[in-house]
């Protein structure tokens, strides 16, 4: 007997379908549906050793001292680099017996879908487990230190460098508490697949056993150690996503949209009817985000400081 194929998860993305169904050359669209930095993170000159050697330890321990010094994190806590935040959200169930896990929803699905396949009930009750989106996606809901109640607690602050003075990093270091962080939304630079693990030495211990040796390339760790030493680029980027998610909101309310939270980085908008909406700048080639669970909610991300001009023509 086959078995069945997993059921695709709502995510941003899929622009390749957008462009079946509404036309365009591919490089013609404005992506919109995801919460990456459209500016990113300069590349630098790679070496060949970054492309041919195995990963080595000095190249891991650079980057890991890069992210101790940008994330303030405590000295109790040890950080585990990963290929992208999503493969240790894959992996985090597994760091405790299956019970019931605390997600409030709505947020980012693949932590509920993580525990669902390892067999932990999903609900939004107190149990063994709690996971944090923090700024939430998409509503850009932040969580407070009370909130960390359960045994197990993942704090996933993908898009929390933009207001770095809101992190629970500092709580890294509590046993059961796993802080997640992504390279790819506020770098601008989600090809790259880096993220980290932020918890006790046993916890990352036990993490490094479930993700194996090597698990992130040459080129990724060097990006990595430059861009978290860069502290400059990073408090220039925050006042221009800051302007620009100002810029955007500006737009969007005058076109009749409402306010309805998000970060610097992506935007969400209360409207009539948002299928109606996605279509209409579908049609311009702007692709945007709606949820299957809301028929009102519609999300931004930026456009690339070029591409304003598309969004602004797409509205009107």
């Amino acid at each position: 007997m086959t078995p069945a194929s997993p059921q695709p998860r709502d995510h941003g993305g899929g622009v390749d379908a957008a462009v079946a169904r509404f036309g365009g050359a591919r490089e013609d669209w404005l992506d919109l549906s995801t919460g990456i930095n459209p500016v990113p993170y300069p590349l630098p000159a790679f070496t060949a050793q970054d492309w041919t050697a195995l990963p080595d330890a000095n190249a891991q321990q650079a980057l890991i001292t890069a992210a101790r010094q940008f994330w303030t994190v405590p000295d109790g806590a040890a950080i585990l680099p990963a290929p992208g935040a999503s493969a240790l959200i894959a992996r985090l169930p597994a760091l405790a017996s299956p019970g019931a896990v605390q997600i409030t929803p709505p947020t980012y699905n693949e932590h509920a879908a993580a525990f669902a396949a390892q067999g932990w009930q999903v609900g939004d009750l107190p149990g063994q487990a709690r996971v944090l989106v923090h700024p939430n996606n998409p509503d850009g809901r932040l969580w407070r230190a009370a909130d960390v109640d359960a045994p197990l607690t993942v704090i996933d602050e993908s898009f929390c460098d933009v207001t770095p003075s809101q992190s629970l990093v500092t709580l890294a270091d509590r046993p059961g508490v796993v802080v997640l962080k992504s390279f790819g939304k506020f770098w601008g630079l989600a090809g790259l697949r880096l993220g980290f693990a932020i918890a006790t030495p046993d916890m990352i211990a036990r993490l490094t056993d479930l993700t194996g040796p090597w698990a992130v390339s040459g080129p990724a760790l060097r990006i990595g150690a430059l861009a978290l030493n860069d502290a400059d680029w990073a408090e220039a980027t925050r006042r221009r996503l800051d302007a620009d998610a100002a810029r955007l909101d500006a737009l969007m309310t005058a076109r009749g949209a409402e306010g309805a939270g998000g970060t610097s980085l992506f935007r969400l908008y209360l409207v009539d009817d948002a299928q109606a909406w996605q279509d209409r700048l579908a049609r311009a080639h702007v692709w945007s985000r709606i949820f299957p669970y809301s028929g009102t909610l519609l999300r931004l991300g930026l456009p690339a400081p070029d591409r304003w001009d598309q969004l602004r023509d797409a509205l009107s």
